[in-house]
């Protein structure tokens, strides 16, 4: 386990370190140079601990380093590999059965960081190739293009090769110093990665809804979908078959599914397989790092590069129902009210089909669908929205309307604004259940519950459960949540806008006027005794009366 706090203060040196380093690049630029060498310290790690387990004795010691600059170290790995060639075949095949992937010794950070030390010239020939070589050749599973928006010949690194090798160098023997003075644990890494990925996506203003999902807000949907479906005050499912976020950004959302069913099942629950989709190529990969650096096998998760809407991946079209792929979770922060192009291909695609396709204005309700239809019957499905979908007419309140009729409708959760890194808009979760048996929906108006922040605000650890516990539960609080009948929702044209049911004002206090008159009459005679006796003693000093 991660030592408490670690993955922070790793996070903030090396967030100091991409501050000090990128020069003229931008944040966004320089994160994927920062988080690629990251993934290639903790795969090279990972690797190395494992050989010395396999080789045992064999394993070469480590050479103390000898601090010249011109001196290069080689890892203890290349030292192996030089004196015994002909067994390196079987080692790697064992590799690849115990760790799942290969690195050569000439590609493992530990000869990246003597390069960069010795500030050789090959520095970054050697990364290319590594980079291709990790891309192509290192894993069982096809990992291509990992590392495909990395440019190593940018001009931003410098105008010639020696310069973007010297900037490299400078880089790596940074980030090498960062880390060693921290334990390197998958935990710890992988919490510091997560945590560098939400800095840049701070600093990134609007652009940062692409890839990340503020932490706060991934766990009140995670620590839901792990519930029960059928009675949450039971707690947390042992095991979740298959879970999926079909626009998982960096998979900080799915990563914190897994993190919640441990904690609350004191690390005994279980996810069979996790699974993600992303359109935007930059963050596919950092996705699939994300998860790796997490200690998630490459068996153990799929992540696809492709447009949900479209329903691009071919796991999703499996025609025969019997086959379909279905899911215990599913969490989504979908890009809000995105404009996109439905036709008629899409009107009777199966997902659509019966509900009707969401408008060109916004494709909200056409995720959602997609979504809910992969939900299992068992299944619980959590996505953040923007709050027009819960009162906007046309199409939307259409698919409202059938979802509402359907009972499909479990909850729905109001949010504070400014708690996004992309938006200052206030959002909604809905969550969506296929086993529903209550004829009512909980609303659960948590707009004035946060923190507030120069730029940006929060939830506190209380804050976010008030609103678990009140899910679990379905409690009714005085101006914070209640149960609302189907009846009534009918009868407000099945519109779900959350302060028509749970409203956050103060009451109006009642003046009863009586009172107030009685109270006038009193003061204005006591005004009039006082004026009188005033005059009185004015009178007695030969001054005029008032």
């Amino acid at each position: 386990m991660a030592k408490k706090g670690q993955h922070k203060q790793l996070g903030d040196t090396l967030w100091d370190i991409a501050n000090d380093l990128r020069g003229v690049m931008n944040a966004d630029d320089f994160r994927d140079y920062m988080l690629s060498f990251l993934f290639l310290r903790y795969l090279s790690f990972n690797y190395e601990e494992a050989a010395k387990k396999e080789l045992g004795k064999d394993y070469p010691p480590s050479t103390s380093k000898d601090l010249r600059p011109d001196f290069m170290v080689p890892p203890p790995l290349e030292i192996w590999y030089g004196k015994n060639k002909q067994d390196v075949t079987e080692f790697e095949e064992q590799m690849r059965k115990k760790v799942h992937y290969v690195i050569k010794p000439k590609f493992l950070w530990s000869n990246i960081t003597e390069l960069a030390r010795t500030q050789k010239g090959e520095l970054l020939e050697t990364l290319q190739k590594g980079f291709r070589y990790i891309e192509d050749d290192s894993f069982e599973s096809s990992f291509k293009g990992l590392f495909s928006e990395i440019n190593l010949n940018s001009e931003k690194l410098g105008k010639t090769p020696k310069e973007r090798n010297d900037k490299l160098c400078k880089i790596i023997t940074k980030i090498a110093e960062g880390i060693a003075d921290f334990s390197t644990d998958t935990d710890t890494l992988g919490d510091a990665y997560e945590y560098l990925i939400g800095k840049f996506a701070a600093g990134s203003g609007k652009k940062a809804g692409e890839f990340y999902t503020p932490q706060q807000i991934s766990a009140i949907l995670s620590q839901i979908v792990i519930l029960d479906s059928h009675d949450p005050t039971t707690g947390p499912k042992p095991k979740l078959d298959k879970v999926l976020d079909f626009a998982c950004g960096s998979g900080s959302l799915l990563l914190n599914v897994r993190t919640q069913l441990k904690e609350k099942t004191k690390r005994k629950g279980t996810i069979g397989k996790i699974y993600g989709q992303e359109k935007n190529v930059t963050t596919y990969n950092l996705a699939r790092m994300n998860m790796l650096l997490h200690g998630i096998k490459d068996t153990e998760f799929e992540i696809f590069h492709g447009d949900t809407l479209l329903n691009q991946w071919d796991l999703f079209n499996q025609m025969n129902p019997s086959k379909k792929i279905e899911f215990d979770a599913i969490v989504a922060n979908p890009p809000f009210s995105l404009r996109w192009e439905p036709n008629d291909t899409l009107a009777e695609d199966f997902r659509f089909k019966g509900y009707g396709l969401a408008p060109k204005s916004a494709a909200d309700f056409a995720f959602l669908l997609h979504g809910f239809h992969f939900l299992s019957k068992e299944g619980t499905m959590a996505i953040i929205l923007p709050h027009g979908v819960l009162f906007r007419g046309g199409a939307e309140a259409r698919i409202r309307e059938k979802l509402l009729k359907e009972n499909y409708i479990d909850t729905v959760i109001g949010l504070p604004s400014n708690l996004f890194y992309s938006t200052g808009i206030p959002v909604c979760i809905l969550i969506l259940k296929r086993c529903k048996k209550k004829d009512d929906v909980l609303f659960i108006n948590a707009s004035e519950q946060f923190e507030k922040g120069k730029r940006q605000n929060s939830l506190s650890e209380k804050h976010l459960e008030n609103i678990v516990e009140t899910y679990k539960f379905r409690n009714e609080r005085e101006r914070y949540s209640r149960r609302v009948s189907m009846d009534e929702i009918k009868k407000n044209d099945f519109n779900l806008n959350i302060s028509r049911y749970v409203s956050t004002s103060e009451d109006e206090v009642q003046i009863d006027l009586k009172d107030v008159n009685s109270k006038l009459t009193e003061i204005n005679k006591s005004i009039k005794t006082n004026t009188d006796k005033h005059n009185e003693y004015l009178k007695e000093l030969g001054l005029p009366t008032i």
